[in-house]
C-alpha cells in the first residue's frame, strides 16, 4: 500500500508511560513527595509541572501536589516528548529544491532554516522538512543529510535519498572532491587571491566559537576578489575542507572577517550600510559533484538571496558611505 506522505502529519511520538504504586513506607507524604521518592530520574520541578498538567494520575485521578498518599494507590505517569523527539517529527516547511531524481536532492537553503536539529533548535529544521518530503528520509542516518550550512548562510546542499548515495557522497567530501564555491562580501581589501591553510579547533576559552589553533583539523579555504567597494570586498571562496564555521574563521584569521558576521566579524565599521546587514554576507552558490548513481559529472548555481543581493546594489551606489 503506497502512502501519500504530503498528507501524513504524525503526532509527536510519546514517551511510554511509566505505572508504580505508592509504598507503604510513603504513606501520610504528600504527592509531590512521594513522587520525588519514587522518579528520582525526574526532577521535582519536572514532576511539579507534569502534576498540574495533569500527566500525573493516582487511582484515575489528577491530584493537588498537597494531597497525602496512604500507600498503595496507582501512580500512572505521561511524561512529555523529549526535545529529541521533536527531531524525529515530520513538518511540512517548504523546500526550494533545484533537482531531485531516486538518489539525490539538491536544495537551496534559504537563510533562517536550521540544518539538524541541536539545542535551542528541535524543531522546524531540515531535517524535519525532509522527513515530511519522503517516507524514505526516515530510514537513513540524518535523513541523508551530508554536510551542513549555518543558520544564516544560504546556498545549495545535496542530500541523500539512499544509504548507497549518502555513503558515496561522504566519501566524495572526504576524498575532497565535491566542489563547494561561496560568494562572501568581506570587510577591506584582501589581495586579489590567495588561500588560507590553519588548522582550526574550538576556541581555548570561548567553547561556542571555533578559532585557528595548534592541534585543529586541518583547513583550507582558497579565495579570489570577484569586487571591490570603498570599504568591503566580495570574494569568492572554494572550501577544500569542511570545518565547523570554515570561511567566517579563515576570513577573520587574515583580518578580513565577513560582514553582518556577529560571532567572529567587527561590532561596529566605518559604513552603517555595512553594520546595518543582519546577518553572515554568506552564500554557497556552486555545487559540484560525481553523481553516485550514474557517475556523471554535475554541477548546480544558485543567485545570491535577495538581501544580499541589495546590499552590494547599495555598495554599487556609491563609492563612500
Amino acid at each position: 500500500m503506497e502512502e501519500d506522505w504530503a498528507d501524513y502529519s504524525p503526532a509527536i511520538p510519546s514517551p511510554s508511560p511509566q505505572r508504580e504504586s505508592i509504598p507503604d513506607d510513603c504513606a501520610g507524604l504528600r504527592v509531590d513527595q512521594a513522587l520525588a521518592r519514587l522518579f528520582p530520574e525526574h526532577s521535582r520541578s519536572r514532576l511539579q509541572s507534569w502534576l498540574k498538567s495533569g500527566r500525573i494520575l493516582i487511582d484515575g485521578a489528577s491530584p493537588d501536589s498537597k494531597t497525602k498518599v496512604w500507600g498503595g494507590e496507582v501512580v500512572l505517569v505521561s511524561p512529555e516528548p523529549t526535545e529529541a523527539m521533536l527531531a524525529e517529527r515530520a513538518e511540512d516547511i517548504p523546500l526550494n529544491i533545484l533537482h531531485e531524481d531516486d538518489t539525490l536532492l539538491i536544495i537551496d537553503k534559504p537563510v533562517g532554516l536550521v540544518v539538524h536539529p541541536g539545542s535551542g533548535n528541535w524543531s522546524g529544521t531540515l531535517l524535519n522538512a525532509l522527513l515530511h518530503h519522503g517516507v524514505g528520509f526516515r530510514e537513513l542516518p540524518r535523513a541523508g543529510i551530508v554536510h551542513r550550512l549555518d543558520k544564516d548562510t544560504s546556498g545549495l546542499l545535496v542530500v541523500a535519498k539512499t544509504l548507497e548515495a549518502q555513503t558515496d557522497l561522504v566519501r566524495q567530501l572526504q576524498a575532497r572532491s565535491v566542489k563547494r564555491h561561496y560568494q562572501a562580501l568581506v570587510h577591506g581589501h584582501p589581495g586579489e587571491r590567495g588561500e588560507v591553510n590553519a588548522p582550526i579547533g574550538r576556541h581555548p576559552v570561548q567553547r561556542t566559537r571555533m578559532a585557528v589553533v595548534p592541534g585543529g583539523r586541518e583547513a583550507l579555504t582558497r579565495y579570489r576578489v570577484i569586487e571591490r567597494f570603498a570599504r568591503a570586498s566580495l570574494v569568492e571562496c572554494e572550501l577544500a575542507t569542511g570545518r565547523t564555521h570554515q570561511i567566517r574563521v579563515h576570513m577573520a584569521h587574515i583580518g578580513h572577517p565577513l560582514v553582518g558576521d556577529a560571532t567572529y566579524g567587527k561590532a561596529r565599521s566605518a559604513d552603517p550600510r555595512l553594520d546595518a546587514f543582519p546577518r553572515q554576507a554568506l552564500h554557497a552558490w556552486q555545487l559540484g559533484l560525481v553523481h553516485p548513481r550514474t557517475g556523471a559529472p554535475c554541477r548546480w548555481e544558485t543567485p545570491l538571496p535577495e538581501d544580499f543581493e541589495d546590499l552590494l546594489t547599495l555598495l554599487r551606489s556609491a563609492t563612500t558611505p
